[in-house]
């Protein structure tokens, strides 16, 4: 079995050679709690822009209330120096990505096209916006695979010319720590990752687990 690499240490060297400097950083972020703990944690390191695209994700009262939440955060907890952008909401494009993929289970590959889906949005901002970096908060959630998204940050950092920032957010504690700022702030946690498949499997394992009692 291969060795995977450690891409929380990857970034810390990363963030030694930065050396004091702040340079801009693109962040892809799916949701508000997703973001606390990346944000306590990059915030002394980079100018940050976050990119809220996220097509995935329904319905859009759904996608609304989830950038919603993050606005709040990033105002409350981040009053200066982070900024954030919402790019277009086209399920299409998400339903496009996950074509013959529909019944594929949760971190399958659709989650694959779906992570791809939207860092490639992340590296083609960057790059048209002059980033001297770009990542996701999506290494964060214990439900994601880190080596496919860091991989995939590689191909694209390579496709568009901007470094891709390795990370594994969930690493030294940092799923508990978003969990502990979620709290903290009154942050609204989702109970199922975005997309209609995967609010259907939760469903369904909420419907089994309650046959059992």
């Amino acid at each position: 079995m291969p060795n995977v690499p450690n891409y929380a240490r990857e970034m810390d060297a990363v963030l030694r050679r930065l050396d004091g400097r702040r340079p801009r950083l693109l962040l892809h972020a799916c949701c508000g709690p997703c973001s606390s703990a990346v944000l306590e944690q990059l915030c002394q390191h980079f100018e940050i822009t976050i990119l809220y695209y996220n097509p995935n994700i329904w319905p859009d009262a759904e996608y609304h209330r989830r950038e919603q939440e993050l606005e709040r955060f990033v105002a409350q907890a981040h009053p200066l120096g982070v900024t954030v952008v919402e790019d277009r909401y086209d399920p299409r494009e998400f339903y496009e990505a996950a074509r013959g993929l529909e019944d594929e289970p949760e971190r399958g590959r659709r989650c694959t096209a779906c992570y791809r889906l939207r860092m490639r949005r992340a590296a083609q901002y960057a790059a048209q916006h002059g980033f001297d970096w770009f990542t996701t908060t999506l290494s964060i959630s214990p439900h994601k695979d880190a080596a496919r998204i860091n991989q995939i940050g590689q191909e694209l950092a390579a496709e568009y010319g901007v470094p891709h920032l390795p990370s594994d957010f969930k690493k030294k504690n940092g799923y508990l720590r978003s969990l502990q700022l979620s709290a903290e702030y009154g942050l609204y946690r989702q109970d199922y990752c975005g997309c209609i498949f995967s609010a259907r499997q939760s469903q369904a394992e909420r419907d089994a687990r309650a046959g059992e009692d």
